[in-house]
């Protein structure tokens, strides 16, 4: 088996396609290597607790409307490709996801991580929910079988904060600028939302010298 690392902030569009892309060429070799872990990095580390206005914020972040406008008609038009059913329009406030990134990892205490990040990824890019409310995040762990009332009381905690912005910046001063980025077996980086034929790829070539190794 073979680790592999995600680092990803479940409002990052090119996440979920790099996810959806990921999770195809996985589907098509169920005997793959990997393990999957799940890391924190927050696009927007400094944004107000309670989030802002998604149109204010991508107008600033791009430059204007138009600028955002054509940076999502790129981002739509990859989405399609990768099977996504993305709504921009029910998305009306752009979150701090630091609690995200906390319900996250208390998943993977549970071995539903993956579950979460999927839940997360849907409620945001789908259902339009703000991902940075406790109200939110507590029923998108019901839906994985977690205990909500127990993750809302963690949420209203400060529970393992200082943990998750001390990976964040671990992962910042080893020179990761964006996400989503992929960890090959603790030795390869492979930044962005990669097409499933380089994953099937590297299945296939991962596989390839495992069993040569076995041969030997």
């Amino acid at each position: 088996m073979a680790k592999l690392d995600i680092l990803s902030d479940p409002i990052c569009p090119w996440c979920y396609i790099g996810k959806a892309n990921l999770d195809a060429a996985l589907m098509a070799e169920p005997n793959h290597p990997f393990v999957i872990e799940w890391h924190p990095y927050q696009l927007n580390p400094d944004m107000p607790a309670g989030g802002m206005d998604r149109r204010t914020y991508l107008e600033a972040k791009f430059g204007g409307k138009a600028q955002a406008v054509q940076v999502y008609a790129r981002i739509e038009e990859a989405a399609q490709e990768a099977g996504l059913s993305i709504d921009f329009s029910k998305i009306e406030r752009t979150p701090n996801t630091l609690d995200a990134h906390r319900l996250i990892h208390w998943a993977g205490i549970e071995q539903r991580q993956t579950a979460a990040v999927s839940a997360l990824f849907k409620a945001y890019f789908e259902d339009g929910r703000d991902i940075g409310a406790h109200e939110v995040l507590a029923d998108i762990a019901d839906g994985i079988e977690m205990d909500a009332a127990l993750v809302h009381r963690l949420l209203e905690s400060d529970a393992d904060i200082e943990d998750i912005r001390a990976r964040d910046a671990w992962a910042r001063e080893r020179g990761v600028t964006g996400v989503p980025t992929f960890v090959v077996g603790q030795r390869h980086a492979v930044p962005g939302a990669q097409p499933p034929e380089l994953w099937t790829g590297v299945i296939a070539e991962m596989l390839a010298e495992s069993e040569q190794a076995g041969e030997q």
